[in-house]
C-alpha cells in the first residue's frame, strides 16, 4: 500500500483537475448519486483523496460528521487546504486494512473510485464491516465495464490510449496507464457483490451509472 500511497501523493497536485476532464465532469453526478443513499450522522470516506466525497456529503448536509481516511500524504495535504474551516470533517492519514477506530462506530463507510488499488479487498471488507454500526451501510463506488460492446469498445480505446496521453500533458503518464489497468482488471459487479456477501453483509443492492462506466454497490450491515 506504501508504493500505491507514493504515487497517488506524486500526482495529487493535478488529481483534481484530470478527474474532472478526463470523466467529462461526470465523476460530480457519480459521487452524488453515491452520497443520497447516505442516511447516518456519522460517515467515513476511505480513500477520500482530496477529500471531494466528504466535500460533497457536507454540501448535502452540513450536519453530518464525516471523517476522510487516506493513505496518501500528498492528497491529505490538498484535503486540508480544500476542507480548512470546516469543522465537520476530519482527516486522518490510515490503512484501509488496518483502520484505527472502534468497533460499530460508522452509521455509514463510503469508499470512492478507491476499491481496486487495494490488494486485499476481501481483508478491506472485513474491515469496513467492522467498523460500521448494526444496520449500517457500505457504499462502493467504482468504475466498471459496459455490457453493451459498441459502448464498451469505445471505452477501452479512450481508457487505455485517450487517457493515459491526455494525463500525460497535465501529470504522469504511467501512473494513469496504472490506473487504466486497474480497472481493466477488476472484478465484474457481481464478483465483488458475491465478496460483500462472503464477509457477512446480508444484503447487497448494485446501480449501474453511465451505461455501465460506473458501478455503484449499497452493502448492508446485519443489525
Amino acid at each position: 500500500m506504501a508504493e500505491i500511497g507514493e504515487m497517488f501523493s506524486y500526482i495529487s497536485k493535478t488529481y483534481d483537475l484530470l478527474n474532472h476532464i478526463l470523466s467529462f465532469n461526470i465523476d460530480k453526478a457519480w459521487r452524488k448519486t453515491a452520497i443520497s443513499y447516505i442516511d447516518g450522522n456519522n460517515v467515513l470516506d476511505i480513500a477520500t483523496g482530496t477529500a471531494d466525497v466528504a466535500l460533497a456529503i457536507h454540501k448535502a448536509d452540513p450536519t453530518k460528521n464525516v471523517i476522510g481516511a487516506d493513505i496518501s500524504i500528498g492528497m491529505l495535504n490538498i484535503a486540508l487546504k480544500k476542507t480548512k474551516g470546516i469543522n465537520n470533517i476530519n482527516l486522518i492519514c490510515a490503512d484501509a486494512l488496518n483502520l484505527p477506530f472502534n468497533d460499530n462506530f460508522f452509521d455509514n463507510v463510503i469508499i470512492s473510485f478507491g476499491i481496486r488499488n487495494i490488494k486485499n479487498r476481501i481483508q478491506a471488507l472485513y474491515e469496513f464491516k467492522r467498523v460500521l454500526k448494526p444496520s449500517g451501510k457500505l457504499l462502493v463506488l467504482e468504475f466498471s465495464k459496459p455490457k453493451n460492446p459498441i459502448i464498451n469498445a469505445a471505452y477501452i480505446v479512450y481508457k487505455d490510449y485517450c487517457l493515459p496521453q491526455i494525463a500525460g500533458v497535465f501529470s504522469n503518464k504511467t501512473a494513469y496507464e496504472y490506473l487504466s489497468k486497474t480497472i481493466r482488471y477488476f472484478p465484474n459487479p457481481v464478483f465483488l457483490s458475491d465478496a460483500m456477501l462472503q464477509v457477512g453483509f446480508k444484503r447487497v443492492n448494485i446501480r449501474m451509472l453511465s451505461f455501465g462506466v460506473a458501478c455503484l454497490h449499497i452493502a448492508h450491515k446485519e443489525g
